[in-house]
């Protein structure tokens, strides 16, 4: 079947795809930093697979793909797949931070390089990154239904509960 990787891209978008709703990922809802989270991988493994198709490395049978060709002579589901598992991959990478973060505010432990008060978002600097030196403290970090815990350690610099 000409369309069976298509499918299987299909396949792997259907799985992954309640990780944004159910574990609230998030992948989805930011699409800037999706884009310019793809943007990279995209660009050097679509000139890496033209490249190699133009100097004869590799190529790609015409009974395994629908036919369409992009510039480059690069199959689209090439494309699609550089688009497809990136995404999987986030979005399991966001869904398994989230769950993490949940299990650190029960416990009352907090995991290295997890945000606990960040609803499972890792944006800018690794939690540990961004903590003052000096003498510990005491700070009430509220969780995300709102039930505060005491944190002993230094206090986040762009911490504002």
């Amino acid at each position: 079947m000409r369309a069976e990787y298509l499918l299987l891209m299909a396949a792997c978008v259907a799985i992954t795809l309640p990780l944004e709703f159910w574990l609230r990922a998030r992948v989805y809802r930011r699409p800037v930093r999706l884009l310019l989270a793809l943007a990279p991988a995209l660009v050097a493994f679509y000139v890496w697979d033209a490249v190699a198709i133009a100097r004869g490395h590799w190529d790609y049978s015409p009974s395994a793909t629908i036919g369409v060709l992009l510039p480059g002579a690069v199959p689209v589901e090439e494309l699609v797949f550089f688009l497809v598992i990136p995404v999987c991959g986030l979005l399991t990478y966001e869904a398994v931070g989230t769950v993490l973060g949940q299990r650190s505010l029960r416990s009352g432990r907090e995991i290295p390089g997890h945000a606990r008060d960040d609803g499972g978002l890792r944006s800018g600097a690794p939690h540990s990154q961004s903590l003052r030196s000096g003498a510990p403290h005491n700070r009430s970090l509220r969780s995300r239904r709102g039930t505060s815990r005491r944190h002993e350690g230094p206090v986040p610099e762009d911490d504002h509960a």
